[in-house]
């Protein structure tokens, strides 16, 4: 018989046992005796720590970005798009645009606590001039010109540099620059800390998320009849997996393909939203959870969670592995009415730090990327001697 050991953490309850035996009942009855779970879960690591450090990161940190004008040939993947962006990596597009024009740029170098190199996988896997096939040469060549014509790059060996990419691709635009992936800040959406030359403490994780500019949602507890909720192409393994199990069931709804329904509506209706790994770690599921107020389930091994120095994710999302999927019901109805209300409440508290504005506000995804980068930063500024 199949046996498997349930290890689900949220920030207040671990869940233990074995298929083998069935203390579902006991479970029931145990957890409504339960008189020791905490009332509020801090979603912070250290709020206090993170408020102070928030404000002087606001107040100091200074980027410098490389230069480009209006003429350069790139200019479309080297200064920010003329439109709102939209789809699966704005994310990407929407740091530019925000950065550009914030206070935290410096036109002089000598100021700067990081260097921004601002060229855009995204843009540039469109561009005619390079495509898919031509991207490696062209960071190649960028490279060479940033360490060529300017004097930064080499004298940290490019420690305080950053750039940032929301597509996958972006790791294959960097095997003829390895040293780019080992040293520099690698702002990425694809932030797998079981692939190579993915640094959790040195790289940065980019939540991908959908852009909406909708009024937040009604949230009210009485619409969420469903357990459980996931929508999407069945492009991995993983996602396969999860089909296969609860395809059938009237509890969890696995959806493959279009939907003839409002994925909004689903979002609303259910209590929890997976977020299963797809071709990457990444999607925008979490983000999209979120927003609509769903408590995220992530099962996405080896996924460098967004902010993760900052959230303590347990407070507000359950995080399982791969091999719970058939005991996923299981685990989400051990979840007691008093646990899923403090996770809830959490969603809604952290679900500020997972979306963009055209124009930051406090404490929004710019803002958390931006105070990623500050605990990054280096603590050696060399100055000018002459």
């Amino acid at each position: 018989m199949f046996a498997s050991s349930l290890q689900c953490r949220t920030g207040f309850l671990t869940i233990t046992g074995s298929l083998e035996n069935n203390h579902a009942q006991d479970d029931e009855e145990n957890r409504d005796k339960s008189t020791s779970l905490p009332n509020y879960v801090e979603v912070y690591h250290d709020e206090e720590i993170f408020l102070q450090n928030y404000e002087e990161m606001k107040n100091g940190l200074k980027i410098y970005i490389y230069p480009h004008n209006k003429n350069d040939p790139f200019a479309s993947s080297l200064l920010p798009v003329a439109n709102e962006p939209g789809g699966n990596y704005a994310s990407e597009a929407y740091f530019k645009n925000v950065l550009f024009t914030s206070h935290f740029v410096t036109s002089d170098p000598l100021k700067a606590d990081l260097f921004f190199l601002p060229f855009s996988i995204a843009s540039l896997r469109h561009d005619k001039k390079v495509g898919v096939g031509g991207l490696k040469d062209f960071v190649r060549d960028y490279m060479a010109n940033v360490a060529r014509n300017y004097p930064y790059w080499n004298r940290t060996a490019g420690a305080d540099h950053f750039y940032v990419a929301c597509h996958s691709i972006g790791r294959m635009a960097m095997e003829k620059v390895e040293y780019v992936k080992s040293n520099a800040i690698q702002v990425v959406c694809s932030s797998s800390y079981f692939l190579p030359n993915y640094y959790t403490h040195k790289d940065v994780s980019l939540p991908q998320i959908w852009p909406r500019h909708d009024e937040l949602p009604d949230l009210g507890l009485s619409k969420r009849k469903r357990l459980a909720f996931f929508a999407g192409a069945m492009n991995s393994p993983l996602r396969k997996i999860v089909h296969q199990a609860w395809q059938n069931d009237s509890s969890i709804f696995v959806h493959s393909g279009r939907m003839t329904t409002p994925y909004s509506e689903q979002l609303l209706g259910s209590k929890y939203c997976l977020h299963v790994k797809g071709f990457e770690v990444n999607t925008a599921r979490i983000g999209d959870s979120l927003f609509y107020g769903c408590v995220p389930v992530v099962l996405a091994d080896h996924y460098d969670l967004p902010f993760m120095d900052i959230l303590n994710w347990k407070s507000f999302s359950v995080i399982v592995t791969s091999s719970d999927i058939p005991n996923l019901k299981r685990i989400l109805r051990s979840i007691s009415p008093k646990e899923y209300s403090i996770l809830q409440a959490n969603v809604l508290k952290v679900r500020k730090h997972f979306q963009w504005n055209k124009s930051p506000r406090d404490y929004d995804t710019f803002y958390m990327v931006m105070y990623e980068l500050w605990l990054r930063r280096s603590s050696i500024r060399l100055v000018s001697t002459v």
